[in-house]
């Protein structure tokens, strides 16, 4: 008899979605020699080879392209399968909040995970300003939050640093325009760092747009009617970041930090905490670092 084993499975499928075997390490938490084991077994089990590593970066192979569907598949019902026949008493509500920039590309992937493992247990995502989140993290409104900021603050943990880039439109001239047109939300977080820059570079500027909603300020760019910034990896594909050969100042760098609050008596939170963590070690290849 052949038996397909879901921990080599597990492997397969973090590697082909995180792109790597060093980053579905981190994701799985596991060794990168234990994930490539585990792999290799699978390999020599079905005696195909479902990774193509003659490049720098792993790919799938043709016949790890049509696997990988079966794999996540399987490996989705093994974890659906536990989560509501071993864990029923896992149950309750996480209010997680993230800044809008942020929430892509790691906390979809996460929930996706912590539903698979706990389907009883609902998420509540508010996705809004790191001051407005700071605020309700204190008045004990959010059981985890996480934050864009220079520093961190006692508790929490640091999960990433990220450049904060200009971003326009994919062969635009608005990043040529002096006054510069910048298009930034009213309380968004990088539009202070942005205009002190401008102001210290002497680049002349204009607001383009002044709006609440990103989608707004996001649209205002995207007709390359002005430049914005992002953090590095969060823009979205309709929009390009701009290098130095455009003239404008760095920004430098903004911390992504994690807080998780102790008032949680089921321990739910700290559990989606861990996988936020991983995902992002995973994704960055960075190591969490926690304020003293």
């Amino acid at each position: 008899m052949r038996n397909l084993d879901i921990t080599t499975l597990r492997s397969f499928v973090a590697v082909a979605q995180n792109g790597g075997v060093t980053r579905a390490a981190g994701y799985l938490n596991l060794t990168q020699s234990a994930v490539s084991m585990q792999v290799k077994r699978l390999e020599d089990l079905l005696g195909l080879d479902l990774l193509d590593r003659s490049a720098r970066r792993v790919s799938l192979t043709p016949a790890g392209e049509q696997f990988l569907g079966y794999a996540r598949r399987m490996v989705e019902l093994n974890d659906e399968v536990f989560a509501r026949l071993t864990e029923p008493s896992h149950e309750g509500e996480i209010v997680l909040g993230v800044p809008h920039d942020i929430v892509y590309p790691v906390i979809p992937k996460v929930l996706q995970r912590f539903n698979a493992e706990y389907p009883r247990v609902k998420v509540n995502l508010i996705a809004s300003y790191t001051a407005d989140l700071k605020v309700q993290f204190e008045q004990g409104e959010c059981d985890i939050i996480l934050t864009t900021e220079y520093g961190l603050d006692e508790g929490g943990v640091r999960l990433a640093e990220m450049p904060l880039r200009w971003i326009a439109a994919p062969d635009g001239q608005a990043w040529r325009s002096r006054p510069l047109r910048v298009a930034f939300g009213r309380r968004c977080r990088f539009r202070p760092i942005a205009l002190r820059e401008l102001e210290v570079a002497g680049i002349p500027w204009e607001m383009a747009v002044e709006s609440e909603s990103d989608r707004t300020i996001e649209a205002t760019v995207s007709a390359d009617l002005a430049v914005g910034a992002m953090l590095e990896g969060t823009e979205p594909p309709h929009l390009i970041r701009l290098g130095a050969q455009s003239g404008l100042p760095d920004l430098g760098l903004q911390l992504i930090n994690l807080y998780v609050s102790h008032a949680d008596a089921g321990g739910l939170a700290p559990k989606l905490a861990d996988m936020i963590r991983q995902a992002y070690l995973a994704s960055y290849d960075r190591p969490a670092e926690a304020a003293e």
